[in-house]
């Protein structure tokens, strides 16, 4: 697999982190500092959202890429629970549904010093055919 930390300056950013990449589990951490702050000086809710995205789309691909298929997010649903200044974050990924066309995963952000959730999210992927993306 690729060094999706360090694909893009987005996947840099956010300092990804995975412990375990499975076709219906991912879990790691990323980096949550003063970088990433929206003016009132907590976390944007926009990297919660990348993240959640990133930890659904690495699993989802994990799931078809033996079937020469890959995973395309089309649907990001992120709720945002808590505020959060500064702290790595812990991130899991599971699937609730796998099927030939389309899968459905959810993924929960929480700190890990008190496990309280920060946000959580889902998303809907849909399997395609490399050619096709």
């Amino acid at each position: 697999m690729t060094n999706i930390s360090t694909s893009s300056d987005l996947m840099a950013l956010l300092e990804i982190e995975f412990d375990d990449v499975q076709p219906t589990r991912v879990s790691g951490s990323i980096a949550a500092d003063e970088r990433h702050h929206q003016p009132f000086g907590i976390v944007h809710g926009g990297l919660y959202t990348s993240a959640i995205e990133t930890f659904a789309s690495i699993g989802a691909c994990e799931a078809v890429q033996h079937r020469g298929q890959q995973a395309v997010g089309v649907t990001n649903i992120t709720d945002f629970l808590r505020p959060h200044k500064n702290g790595r974050l812990q991130v899991e990924a599971n699937a609730i549904q796998q099927g030939r066309t389309q899968q459905l995963w959810q993924v929960e952000i929480r700190r890990p010093d008190d496990d309280k959730l920060v946000a959580r999210g889902q998303v809907r992927l849909q399997n395609i055919d490399p050619e096709h993306a």
